[in-house]
């Protein structure tokens, strides 16, 4: 049986694959499993109600998995604190900052609006480890219309959740924004693709108090518009409205808005490895970066970190997905990290991956040093990159390959320290990922393409 639980909580499409029953019961199963764990650790009373932060992205199917998800909630005794359509990171720093058990996001990201998901967050605006949603899975799994197996009998009368909504969510949020921000941004036009999503309110709002002058562009969300051909996965219309405005640099975000990707006056997409690079060399500047360390995943491009062997900064790599950047963060002290994507992580200011936040901390390096976007970015040279999709009969066997192991070491040593080699698994497809980096994208494509048709012929 297939997990509940994806790289990113629960995620499928709406009232098919994730209904109203399933947001339910998982709701249900989080409170009643998070409460448990607040009471052992101390952090609540035997007696006392947990306390649930719910918010969401505008696409419509939200609306009827918020009612869900709150039902959910309130059902297991929990109250219920409703802050309505804030970016994920909002609802993050929300649970951290009203002191609840437990956050739940109702949104599906980048993709497009038919679907949906459910994040949770863990008291502090933390994700939740895999043995908490293991957990929080074998009771919706094992349980009777949305009552977690082992927890107490539905409560009634007094002892049922209340719920309320928070009027001045969003305002908390960019106070808290503004706190994070070292620089005021006075004389910088920004041009921001909200991508019709869960920044439509917040990042022109957020962007405009730290002194810039905005212009929005897709803040118009109506429920079915979300990512269309908009934000930070279609980049063409913003690149074109920055070098039309005469801006200083634009700004896209997904549709819940924890990524983001830049433009700079010229046209050209900064991405996220390029973005990392900038701040990780704004906090070594000012003595910010903890241990000198920026951690990375594997996909990360290699200019990535030849710019930062220059610079004296120490990369760490982990496996693709923020959550993995986030326990290397967490375990070793660090201050900085992220993934190519534009998922970025400040642990001193935000629990996740920030947009809205790592757009401020970019604007504030232009502000501060008086330097172009595109200067700041030529700190380090992105290699070509070429990745090729290869759908295989057995992904194990191509991990285990010896005639493949040895053509990926030979392509290694012709590219002799100038590019690399990865294959990776796919976590959900029969797919073996080959990505190549090398000088030109000539080489690299040759390169991909002879390791690709090596990898579709192993059974």
């Amino acid at each position: 049986m297939a997990r509940l639980f994806g790289t990113d909580g629960v995620r499928g499409l709406a009232n098919a694959d994730l209904s109203p029953e399933l947001a339910t019961a998982v709701s249900a199963a989080a409170a009643g499993v998070l409460a448990e764990h607040a009471r052992a650790g101390g952090r609540r009373g035997a007696d006392s109600r947990p306390l649930a932060i719910v918010g969401r992205d505008p696409r419509a199917s939200g609306e009827m998995l918020e009612a869900a998800v709150t039902a959910g909630l309130s059902a297991a005794g929990a109250d219920v604190l409703r802050v309505g359509v804030l970016p994920t990171p909002a609802v993050a720093f929300l649970t951290d900052r009203l002191d609840a058990d437990l956050g739940v996001m109702i949104s599906a990201s980048h993709n497009p609006m038919p679907d949906n998901g459910i994040k949770l967050f863990a008291a502090g605006g933390h994700k939740l480890p895999d043995a908490v949603e293991d957990e929080i899975e074998a009771h919706v799994r094992a349980g009777q219309d949305g009552t977690p197996v082992g927890a107490a009998p539905r409560p009634t009368g007094r002892d049922i959740g209340r719920v309320r909504d928070v009027p001045d969510a969003l305002d908390r949020y960019v106070a808290h924004l503004a706190e994070a921000t070292p620089t005021p941004l006075d004389g910088l036009h920004v041009v921001v693709d909200c991508a019709h999503g869960a920044a439509s309110a917040a990042a022109p709002r957020a962007y405009a108090a730290a002194g810039a002058r905005v212009t929005a562009l897709h803040a118009e969300p109506d429920g079915w518009n979300i990512n269309d051909g908009v934000g930070s996965t279609h980049m063409e219309a913003l690149t074109r409205a920055v070098v039309e405005h005469g801006a200083d640099l634009g700004i896209a975000h997904d549709g819940d808005a924890d990524r983001c990707l830049a433009v700079a006056a010229d046209g050209s997409v900064v991405d996220g490895d390029q973005i990392l690079a900038v701040l990780a060399l704004d906090m070594q500047e000012r003595g910010e970066l903890a241990e000198g360390t920026l951690v990375v995943t594997v996909m990360s491009n290699l200019g990535l970190h030849l710019a930062m062997a220059d610079a004296g900064v120490s990369l760490r790599t982990t496996a693709v997905g923020d959550r993995y950047v986030l326990e290397e963060l967490r375990a070793g002290g660090f201050s900085l990290g992220g993934e190519q994507s534009g998922h970025v992580v400040l642990p001193a200011h935000a629990t996740t991956g920030d947009g809205l936040l790592t757009a401020l901390r970019l604007m504030a390096r232009m502000a501060q040093s008086g330097r172009p976007l595109a200067d700041l970015a030529a700190a380090m040279t992105r290699l070509p990159q070429v990745l090729v999709n290869v759908p295989v009969a057995d992904k194990a066997a191509v991990g285990s390959s010896p005639e493949v192991a040895e053509a990926v070491a030979r392509a290694e040593a012709e590219l002799a320290g100038r590019g690399r080699v990865l294959l990776r698994p796919s976590g959900t497809e029969q797919l073996v990922r080959v990505m190549v980096e090398a000088p030109t994208e000539g080489v690299a494509g040759e390169v991909a393409d002879r390791l690709a048709g090596l990898v579709s012929g192993v059974r």
